[in-house]
């Protein structure tokens, strides 16, 4: 069995990560830490794990000692220190922040106003959206597991982009999520009489996680992406949908687009391409490590519509760092991870 260890395992992609990885076949939870509620059962802060899983938050150091492999689900900037510890005890370490996210430190330090404390770390670090990088990721150490937005976004356009079939100048990411991906730590946006019958657009054009979207399409292409991203925060607790705009390049059918779709994921089994007709919809991935994707075309304005939905606590955060870990340790990707998601 794997020993996974979860730094930070009080906040909900921590708590996610307890509940995925304690029915894993092939791994089990090890030791769990939390500065807030250190030497609490992780069952005293959430009675559905009463008598599944009593462990008691330690410290990170100990959590480090118990496992194979550290999953830190910490804020960003915290992660660093913890990943150099990990490495120097050969433990593996999968990083659901964003201090290994960016390539670059500029961007780094332009987004989340801090700087890259060992920069081979760095250099050993590595992207884990494993629909595009899978083979990077096999056999290393420290993984970068992506965002919510950073992986519903990117898997929408993926196909288009990379096959040269849609302008990369003017691509619109218009996104919506639960408010879990705020995190746990109450804030007046997330009190309920504020976010409940409502729907706004936060940090316009100023979200951190517009440089990742941009690196990860960037790559995909072989050219600079440079796109708008705008957030919604939705009066629900999980999902995310991205509706994705393109301008479809002259000569190329929608047909083309829908085949060149079909090719880029047909051995892809956490990604669904609906049927045309059909909208992706964040109620029928709850819970899983699901992406669906729908596709549109808007004939009068010869555009794309790539539509996405997952569930932002799995495959926006958990269920992507275990499907990263399966891919380490040479497991097959669904291990653990392969859930219907509920009907209602």
């Amino acid at each position: 069995m794997i020993k996974a260890g979860i730094v930070g395992a009080t906040g909900y992609a921590g708590c996610e990560l307890v509940r995925l990885i304690n029915s894993h076949p092939e791994a089990e939870v090890s030791a769990i830490s939390s500065v807030s509620f250190e030497g609490k059962k992780i069952s005293e802060v959430y009675p559905s794990y009463i008598y599944l899983n009593d462990m008691i938050c330690e410290n990170a150091d100990e959590v480090v000692r118990k496992s194979d492999v550290v999953f830190a689900a910490l804020p960003h900037g915290l992660s660093q220190e913890l990943a150099a510890k990990c490495k120097n005890n050969g433990v593996k370490f999968i990083d659901l922040g964003a201090d290994f996210r960016l390539d670059s430190e500029d961007e780094y330090k332009e987004w989340y106003g801090g700087e890259f404390l060992d920069k081979a770390l760095h250099e050993e670090a590595v992207y884990g959206l494993p629909e595009f990088f899978r083979e990077d990721i096999k056999g290393k150490s420290i993984i970068a597991n992506p965002g919510c937005y950073t992986t519903c976004s990117p898997l929408a356009l993926a196909p288009a982009v990379k096959n040269g079939l849609v302008e990369l100048k003017g691509i619109i990411c218009n996104c919506a999520s639960g408010v879990t991906g705020a995190g746990r730590k109450p804030v007046q946006g997330n009190h309920y009489p504020e976010l409940n019958e409502g729907f706004h657009a936060y940090k316009v054009a100023s979200h951190r996680h517009t440089p990742e979207i941009e690196q990860t399409l960037s790559k995909l292409s072989g050219e600079k992406v440079t796109l708008t991203f705008v957030p919604h925060l939705l009066p629900v607790n999980r999902g995310i949908l991205a509706t994705c705009y393109a301008d479809i390049k002259e000569g190329v059918s929608f047909s083309d687009i829908r085949k060149a779709y079909e090719e880029f994921y047909k051995d892809e089994y956490f990604v669904r391409l609906l049927p045309d007709g059909m909208c992706a919809d964040i109620h029928n991935i709850k819970y899983s490590n699901f992406c669906d994707i729908s596709l549109h075309h808007d004939k009068r304005a010869n555009k794309l519509i790539a539509c996405s939905a997952i569930d932002n606590m799995v495959k926006g955060a958990a269920g992507q760092a275990i499907q990263n870990m399966n891919i380490i340790f040479g497991l097959d990707e669904k291990t653990g991870l392969d859930i219907i998601p509920p009907a209602f």
